[in-house]
């Protein structure tokens, strides 16, 4: 786990209410008080220190003043992947959260997610979670409204995880997968309950102020400035780079360091 003297990172457990335990990283300001509570979410086949620690974003969100939060999602990383499907229900990722959120007792804080991280977040908020400022990175409004097609490209990859060569569409999701020692069992899984089931009319419930930051290259969940449109108290951000590549873009810790400073 990357980590500095000065903003080292501690690592709980959580344990989920099906009793799966989670890995929740810690960063605290160096010095002070914290000025506010963050929780962060990665992506798919990520993890806290891929998406949030290792480029320097936790970091700086740090230097801001944020107590940061950042759970390995289930499935992930040094979170537990079971193998039972009766742990993976429709809302099993939204389920963690609410379960992070009172855990720590949380009732003034903000949220930001990457990818899945931020359909997770948006469906927390959904389903009644209050956080004061809400950043969706790396989203389009196709990502939200057809996550079946999107995690089906996901679960062919894991299907020709042992046959994929350079060129197949499925090549660097796989090779994203073997980077990170995805729990083939557990992922296919998790994508395979396609939760959330966000509709277009519950875009109008997020009442919060909402980042939409997109990759100017990054298309992967659709449309970004096409949820920005949908969403009724959002702004529009851009930063350089793919889908994959954003995230090692110090712009992206500086987007969310000016947003949640607001």
């Amino acid at each position: 786990m990357s980590q500095t003297a000065e903003f080292p990172v501690t690592t709980e457990t959580v344990t989920a209410r099906d009793g799966t335990s989670l890995a929740v990283h810690r960063m605290e300001p160096a010095t002070g008080e914290a000025q506010r509570t963050l929780i962060l979410l990665h992506g798919l086949f990520s993890s806290a220190e891929i998406n949030w620690i290792k480029y320097g974003h936790a970091r700086a969100l740090a230097e801001a003043g944020f107590s940061l939060i950042m759970p390995d999602l289930r499935a992930h990383a040094h979170s537990g992947a079971p193998h039972d499907p009766a742990c993976y229900p429709p809302t099993v990722l939204v389920d963690d959260l609410e379960d992070v959120v009172a855990h720590y007792a949380l009732t003034n804080y903000d949220l930001a997610g990457f990818s899945l991280g931020s359909r997770t977040s948006l469906g927390g908020v959904i389903a009644g979670l209050t956080p004061r400022r809400l950043a969706l990175v790396g989203m389009g409004l196709e990502g939200l409204l057809d996550f079946r097609r999107r995690a089906g490209f996901f679960i062919d990859a894991i299907d020709n995880f042992e046959t994929a060569k350079r060129g197949d569409r499925h090549f660097f999701a796989v090779s994203f997968m073997k980077t990170m020692k995805i729990d083939r069992v557990a992922a296919r899984l998790l994508l395979s309950a396609s939760g959330l089931g966000i509709t277009r009319e519950q875009l109008s419930i997020p009442q919060m102020p909402v980042l939409v930051l997109c990759g100017t290259e990054d298309d992967d969940n659709g449309s970004a400035e096409d949820l920005a449109a949908a969403l009724p108290h959002s702004e529009m951000a851009w930063i350089p780079g793919t889908h994959m590549s954003c995230v090692t873009e110090k712009a992206l810790g500086r987007e969310l360091v000016r947003f949640f400073t607001a």
